[in-house]
């Protein structure tokens, strides 16, 4: 889903309250600040609601959010849905038994760590056997970090429904490295 802001309101909406820093956090990044978005309250109930409506019929049980801005989205989209709220986090910030995926990102190396039991199912004959995951962050760049919690979602037993962002940056070609999953973006450069 590509929402260009010309032809979107909402995309508009935050194309506008978005903010370019250069040079960030590595020299040569053109990083899209979003503390803009989450200072208006308005924008960001109308953001989280437009992120989960492609996904309110897909079964979600789960919501992943990507490590930091990634839980600022993916808590009240958990919300929306009704399902818990599971974060995927830089190495050593979880107290307790975690699962890890290294990746690479354009500037660096990175590793992403969740809780063994964040996706875990209650019991019972009705309840499915895996977990139906939509995995969310602010940003899609180069995809690294999306298509690392992806593999680290399937390594801990669950099935990725989507990826959910707020702005996509696609001259960056990050779904390529998501073949078949369903991506979406409120805003796409």
């Amino acid at each position: 889903m590509t929402l260009a802001p010309a032809h979107d309101s909402l995309a508009a909406r935050v194309a506008g309250a978005l903010r370019d820093v250069p040079d960030f956090p590595a020299p040569g990044i053109l990083f899209k600040d979003i503390t803009p978005v989450l200072a208006d309250p308005q924008l960001m109930r109308d953001v989280v609601e437009r992120m989960c409506a492609p996904y309110a019929d897909a079964g979600i049980t789960h919501v992943v959010g990507v490590e930091s801005r990634g839980f600022l989205f993916g808590m009240p989209m958990a919300l929306a849905l009704g399902v818990p709220f599971a974060p995927a986090r830089k190495p050593g910030k979880l107290p307790w038994h975690t699962a890890r995926e290294e990746y690479t990102l354009e500037y660096r190396n990175d590793v992403l760590e969740m809780h063994e039991d964040a996706l875990a199912l209650g019991r019972g004959a009705d309840v499915p056997q895996r977990s139906r995951t939509l995995v969310v962050d602010d940003v899609l760049a180069t995809g690294g970090t999306a298509a690392a919690t992806c593999r680290l979602v399937e390594r801990l037993g669950g099935v990725v429904q989507g990826v959910a962002v707020l702005v996509e940056l696609g001259v960056l070609g990050g779904r390529a490295l998501m073949p078949g999953r369903s991506v979406t973006a409120v805003l796409t450069f």
